[in-house]
């Protein structure tokens, strides 16, 4: 992070052109999912289909959105992540970003390296449950 608390995005994560609003969301797991743009459109569609009758559902929808930042990217490719984000992950100087093909996760570098790599599986058992 630099001292205005942001946090640089790889360039190959970034989207050019077009929409730029990305959307964070506390994950139980201590870190912050960000989605790009694209899943966000994709977010925003599947929301608008859920059923406007379910009360369950919209009191979930109500406390998951309550829960999120939408920002866009600047110029150089950085994000500010409010302080209930960096707080939720525990983000102090510096972030570790690790991403797939939908989404990035945000972790304070701390709770990265903490991490319980005992449970988590490796990428041939990710790729093989994948069918890949």
């Amino acid at each position: 992070m630099d001292d205005k608390g942001r946090i640089t995005i790889p360039s190959k994560w970034r989207i050019e052109g077009g929409e730029n609003t990305y959307l964070a969301l506390p994950n139980p797991g201590g870190y912050v999912t960000v989605y790009p743009p694209k899943m966000v459109a994709r977010l925003e569609e599947k929301v608008a289909e859920a059923s406007m009758s379910d009360a369950r559902a919209q009191a979930l929808l109500m406390e998951l959105f309550s829960k999120a930042h939408s920002f866009g990217c600047d110029k150089q490719g950085r994000i500010n992540l409010n302080d209930k984000l960096l707080g939720h992950a525990d983000i102090r100087k510096k972030a570790v970003l690790v991403g797939n093909f939908s989404a990035f996760a945000v972790w304070g570098e701390g709770r990265y390296s903490a991490r319980d790599q005992a449970s988590e599986r490796t990428f041939f058992d990710a790729m093989r449950d994948l069918g890949l």
